[in-house]
C-alpha cells in the first residue's frame, strides 16, 4: 500500500522521531513506493517520566507498510540512533540492516542481550560503497562526530539526490579518518534537491574545539597531578578514551576501567582498531590497590550523573571497589545533556564533601568538546551542498527555526524550507516541497521489560502519587440484605499520617458510609457507581478539608454469601 498522501511522482520524507527533540532519531524516505528507514533510536527520559527506562518512537506506521521496508540504514553508533532497534525488531520485519565500523559490533552486542528477537542480515558497508535498487541508489560519506564511523547517506533518486547528513561537526584536525568535503562539494555541484542536517548546536556560534584538542589538554592536565585522577566520559566516545589512555601512558600512569558499558566501549574498540594500549597498560582492582596514587589512571561511566554508575557510586562512597579519597582529582571529560544538570550537580557536591578535586570543562580546562557543528559548520555544509530544498533536524523545534534561518543566510529560499514535527510528511519533487500531511506519530515508554504497556495515564497517576499521595477506602457490604457490614476501613500513603489524623479520617469514613447508603438504596445497584460515588464524594471532602487531590482508590468486598 503507497503512501496516500503522495501524488504520483513525490517523494515522501518525515520523522517518526528526531524533529522538536534530541533523541529517537527515527527518519523515513518513501521513494516510488519503497522505505527506506534512518537510524532507530531512543530517547532517554527527564524527570517528569517516572520510573521509565527509554522513549521509542510509535512504529505503527512502519508496521502497516512492513512489506514496503528496503532496509534500516544506520549514520553511526550512538543510542539515539541504534537504541530502538531491539525493540524495532520486536515489532517490525526488517529486511536487512546497514551499518558502518563500531555501530556493527554495538548493533551486534545489543541484539545479544535480546534473546527473543530474530536478527536480520547486517550488511557491513564502507564508505565507497554503492547500493543499487531499482530506481534508487544509496551512497555514504564519511563525516567527523564524537564516535567513530559516522557516515552521512546519500539516496540518488529519479526526481534528483536527497542528503541525510547524520550527526556532524567540522573537524579539520580529526583524531580518527578524516571526512570527506570532496565528496560533500560533489554532490553539491551535481545538485542536490533536498538535504536532511543535524540541528542541534544551531544556537551556538562559536567555534567547537577539535578532538585533537581535547587531547592535548587531557595530557596537560595529567602532567599537573599528583594523585589519581578519575575520569569520567561517555563510553561511546572512542576517541576520548583513546586520548586518556594516551595520556596515561605519557605521565606513566596505568589505567583501570569501572562500569560495564565502559568495559564493552573498550572491548569493541579494542577489537576494531580504535583503542591501542601498549601492553599491560589495562590493569584490574586488585593491581591498583598496590599502586602509588600518581600511578593510577580510573576511567569510570556517570558523567551524566547517572545514579547507578560508577562515578556516582564513587561519590555516594558505596562502590563496591573504589574508596574516593583526599587528593584524589576527578575530571568530567563531558557537558551535561539537558535534564541531567541536576544529577551531575549532586554528584559534584558529594565528591567536594569527600575532599576530592573536581575539574569540569570550561575557562580554565578544555576537557570536552561538542560532536555537533555549531553555526559555522552548518553554514559550511550547506555551502558545500547548496541544497534546494532544506528540512532541519535533529534538535528541539527552537533548534530547527534557527536553522532555517542559517539556511536562508546561505541563499536557500525561505519558501522552499520546511520545519516540521514528528509525523510531517514533506512531499517533494523536481520543483515543489509541500506539507503533504501526518502518518501515525508519538512517543512509546519502555518500563523494566514492558513495551508501550505504560501510556500518559499511568504518568499521570504516577505523578500524581508522588505529590499528592494516595487515599484508599476498604467497603465491607452485603448486597442481599443492602447495607454496609462494617465500617469503611481507611489506608493512607503520602497523604496523611493516620495518626493524628482521627479526626479527618472518621469524618470521611462518614461521608462515605452516607454515599454507600445511598447508592445500596437505590433500585438499580450497581458497583462501578458505587465507586464512583464514593470517589466523587471523597475527591470534593478532601479537597475542602486539606487543599489536596490524592488518588481515590475504593475497594468494594460483597459479603453477601
Amino acid at each position: 500500500m503507497e503512501n496516500p498522501l503522495l501524488s504520483t511522482g513525490e517523494l515522501g520524507i518525515f520523522a517518526l522521531g528526531g524533529l522538536g527533540e534530541v533523541g529517537k532519531n527515527m527518519y523515513v524516505y518513501d521513494i516510488h513506493g519503497k522505505i527506506y528507514i534512518v537510524d532507530a533510536g531512543i530517547l532517554f527520559p527527564d524527570e517528569h517520566l517516572l520510573g521509565i527506562d527509554y522513549v521509542i518512537p510509535d512504529y505503527t506506521y512502519l508496521v502497516e507498510n512492513e512489506d514496503r521496508i528496503v532496509g534500516l540504514f544506520i549514520t553511526h553508533a550512538h543510542e539515539d540512533h541504534i537504541g530502538g532497534i531491539p525493540y524495532l525488531l520486536k515489532k517490525v520485519t526488517i529486511p536487512k540492516i546497514y551499518a558502518a565500523g563500531i555501530a556493527v559490533d554495538m548493533i551486534e552486542y545489543k541484539l545479544g542481550e535480546h534473546q527473543d528477537i530474530k536478527s536480520p542480515k547486517i550488511e557491513v558497508y564502507k564508505s565507497h560503497y554503492v547500493y543499487d535498487f531499482d530506481q534508487v541508489k544509496v551512497s555514504f560519506i564519511r563525516l567527523n562526530h564524537s564516535i567513530p564511523d559516522m557516515f552521512g547517506i546519500v539516496f540518488r533518486t529519479e526526481q534528483g539526490i536527497l542528503f541525510h547528513t547524520g550527526d556532524f561537526k567540522i573537524d579539520f584536525t580529526p583524531v580518527g579518518p578524516a571526512a570527506e568535503y570532496d565528496k560533500l562539494a560533489a554532490i553539491g555541484d551535481e545538485g542536490v534537491l533536498c538535504m536532511l542536517s543535524d540541528s542541534t548546536n544551531s544556537e551556538r556560534d562559536e567555534l567547537i574545539p577539535s578532538e585533537s584538542k581535547i587531547g592535548k589538554s587531557i595530557n596537560e592536565l595529567f602532567s599537573r597531578i599528583d594523585g589519581r585522577v578519575i575520569i569520567a566520559t561517555f563510553a561511546s566516545n572512542m576517541y576520548r578514551i583513546q586520548q586518556i589512555i594516551e595520556a596515561s601512558v605519557l605521565n606513566g600512569r596505568k589505567v583501570a576501567v569501572f562500569g560495564r558499558s565502559m568495559e564493552r566501549a573498550i572491548e569493541i574498540g579494542m577489537q576494531t582498531g580504535y583503542i591501542k594500549t601498549p601492553k599491560d597498560t589495562i590493569v584490574n582492582a586488585e593491581q591498583i590497590n598496590r599502586m602509588k596514587p600518581h600511578e593510577v589512571t580510573l576511567l569510570v561511566t556517570g558523567s551524566q550523573g547517572e545514579p547507578l554508575a560508577a562515578l556516582s557510586r564513587i561519590a555516594n562512597g558505596n562502590h563496591r571497589q573504589i574508596k574516593a579519597l583526599p587528593g584524589d582529582t576527578v575530571i568530567f571529560s563531558s557537558s551535561p545533556i539537558p535534564g541531567n544538570q541536576e544529577g551531575v550537580n549532586r554528584t559534584i557536591n558529594k565528591l567536594f564533601r569527600l575532599d576530592v578535586d573536581v575539574i569540569t570543562n570550561g575557562p580554565l580546562a578544555d576537557t570536552h568538546t561538542s560532536g555537533h557543528g555549531s553555526q559555522n559548520d552548518l553554514k559550511m555544509m550547506l555551502s558545500l551542498v547548496k541544497p534546494k530544498f532544506f528540512i532541519p533536524m535533529h534538535g528541539e523545534h527552537r533548534m530547527l527555526k534557527l536553522h532555517k534561518q542559517l539556511a536562508i543566510d546561505c541563499g536557500v529560499l525561505a519558501e522552499n524550507i520546511l520545519v516540521m514535527d514528528n509525523g510531517d510528511v514533506a512531499a517533494l519533487t523536481k520543483t515543489s516541497i509541500r506539507k503533504a500531511g501526518e502518518v501515525t506519530s508519538g512517543e512509546v515508554y519502555i518500563d523494566g521489560t514492558g513495551i508501550g504497556d505504560i501510556g500518559s495515564t499511568v504518568i499521570k497517576e504516577r505523578k500524581l502519587l508522588s505529590e499528592e499521595g494516595l487515599f484508599s477506602v476498604i467497603l465491607s457490604i452485603n448486597t442481599q440484605t443492602k447495607k454496609l457490614v462494617n465500617d469503611p476501613t481507611i489506608i493512607s500513603r503520602g497523604f496523611i499520617y493516620m495518626k493524628g489524623n482521627e479526626e479527618i479520617t472518621s469524618q470521611l469514613a462518614n461521608e462515605v458510609k452516607k454515599v454507600v447508603q445511598t447508592e445500596l438504596g437505590r433500585k438499580m445497584y450497581n458497583e462501578l457507581n458505587l465507586k464512583q460515588a464514593v470517589i466523587d464524594r471523597l475527591n470534593q471532602k478532601i479537597y475542602d478539608m486539606t487543599q489536596r487531590r490524592p488518588l481515590v482508590i475504593p475497594v468494594v468486598v460483597d459479603l453477601k454469601n
